[in-house]
């Protein structure tokens, strides 16, 4: 027996197609209204008959330029975007449907497919109203596959017209007109047997099967792999009994640890997970130590003439009115002066690192929360607590690096080893290996060079560089 069944009132049967057509007036007017409004939900009707193959088809309403009625002015572009919706799914198959009595070219189902499936691989062209075009005109070359080509070809269709319907003109009947009118038609009679709605039935069938096989396989792979995850998802929770207490507070334990050992082990950098696009947690942090600070500290260059001149305001102030032979002797007051301000430098760099690590944890802290995002308040609480402590101890690492470098204006050894002038560099130097000394830099600079032979009186500056054993020049630092 035939019957169809609406989605919309579920459990009614309806026998009587008349009836159908009717219900889905009525449930058009009741969602848009009675003034040509649009909506975007379906009304979903299912069929049930031994004469008709297994088919969902979805039928889109046709581009409509100029609003009529209740319809809003962006019209156009809500339909475009409710067609897109469907055709742009690459399971399904576009019935490109166009009149025959207008230009092929101006055709708004074949733009729109073709915009979606560049290829061709899912696109069926269906050629309507055929009996209705002008006299000594036909659509041949397009049913041919001639004119624009189509990868899956054209079928043409004859539909019962508005009289027909309104005159109960049955299906069966208007199958029969349809058949006929292609084995009349001079045009269409060689092709009669690839025409008509049968036959495009039959295509569709067929189509919709073999697409369905080659979809298959990557859809099953699909699902097995959501199924894999959802499968180790669901096993943490077999035995769980929302209504125990218990149960709640050992979750609620059991993911706060979870998140401490994430956080672990990604500074650690012996996660489960390995980020394989770009630098993270302990990683990053370690570049901004090895990398990123030393390339800091290099950006901080100096002038090097600034320099000289701020060494040699600072011995002559130190000086004052006494006349000391310059250049024989640093005064130790203006050569603190001179390091401390250098040192002093180091003081932006160093914050600036604390500042890089900081967002990284925070980067980190965010990461490790996604475990936790079913649970949106334990999730937020978590980041917020857990940022708070590291902003805390950003203070508080930001207080010892500047007392770090405080130590270090305050009090210049100049005893250390390291320092070329320190007391036992004498000493040292004579334990050495002369040839380990001979490439040794004592100093590096500019040098004015006085009356060059080439320009007579004149003078010019050249990059020295100070060995043990010699004094090179050069043209400039490079």
């Amino acid at each position: 027996t035939e019957y169809a069944e609406f989605l919309h009132c579920k459990g009614r049967k309806f026998t009587d197609f008349d009836e159908v057509r009717q219900e889905i007036e009525v449930e058009t007017d009741r969602v848009t209204g009675v003034n040509k409004g649009i909506s975007s939900i379906p009304i979903n009707l299912r069929i049930y008959s031994p004469h008709v193959l297994s088919l969902t088809l979805i039928d889109l309403p046709g581009i409509t330029k100029v609003p009529v009625g209740d319809q809003p002015p962006d019209i156009e572009q809500q339909i475009r975007d409710m067609i897109m919706q469907f055709i742009s799914r690459e399971n399904c198959l576009i019935l490109a449907v166009t009149p025959a009595n207008t230009d092929l070219a101006n055709s708004d189902a074949l733009k729109l497919a073709k915009e979606v499936d560049p290829q061709g691989l899912r696109t069926i062209g269906v050629i309507t109203k055929l009996d209705l075009m002008d006299e000594g005109t036909d659509a041949r070359e397009i049913l041919e596959n001639k004119l624009l080509p189509l990868r899956r070809g054209y079928i043409g269709v004859v539909n019962r017209s508005q009289k027909d319907i309104d005159g109960k003109k049955d299906i069966k009947a208007a199958l029969l007109a349809e058949r006929k009118f292609f084995l009349s038609h001079p045009a269409y009679r060689h092709m009669a047997d690839r025409m008509g709605t049968p036959y495009l039935q039959k295509v569709l069938n067929q189509q919709l099967t073999n697409h369905i096989r080659d979809t298959l396989p990557a859809f099953r792979s699909k699902l097995q792999s959501q199924l894999l995850s959802i499968e180790h998802e669901v096993e943490v929770y077999k035995n769980f009994r929302p209504e125990d207490p218990t149960r709640k507070t050992k979750a609620l334990l059991q993911m706060v640890q979870q998140f401490s050992v994430d956080f672990e082990k990604r500074i650690e950098g012996s996660g489960d997970q390995v980020d394989t696009l770009e630098l993270s947690g302990g990683a990053k942090i370690n570049r901004i130590f090895h990398e990123r600070f030393p390339f800091e500290l290099v950006k901080m260059e100096f002038n090097e003439k600034e320099l000289r001149r701020e060494i040699s305001y600072a011995i002559k102030n130190i000086h004052g009115i006494r006349q000391v032979l310059p250049c024989l002797f640093t005064p130790d007051m203006a050569f603190e002066a001179i390091v401390k301000k250098q040192i002093v430098k180091l003081k932006g760099p160093c914050l600036k690192s604390v500042d890089l690590v900081m967002q990284e944890l925070i980067n980190t802290v965010k990461k490790c929360t996604k475990k936790l995002a079913t649970y949106p308040r334990l999730c937020e609480e978590t980041e917020r607590i857990v940022a708070g402590y590291i902003r805390e101890r950003e203070e508080k690492t930001k207080d010892q690096v500047l007392l770090l470098i405080d130590i270090q204006v305050s009090y210049i050894n100049t005893n250390h080893e390291d320092f070329i002038g320190f007391a036992n560099a004498q000493q040292r130097s004579s334990q050495v290996n002369k040839s380990a000394v001979g490439n040794q830099v004592i100093r590096k600079g500019w040098l004015t060079i006085n009356n060059i032979g080439i320009m007579k009186g004149g003078s010019k500056e050249y990059w020295f560089v100070l060995t043990a054993e010699s004094l090179s020049w050069y043209k400039d630092d490079e």
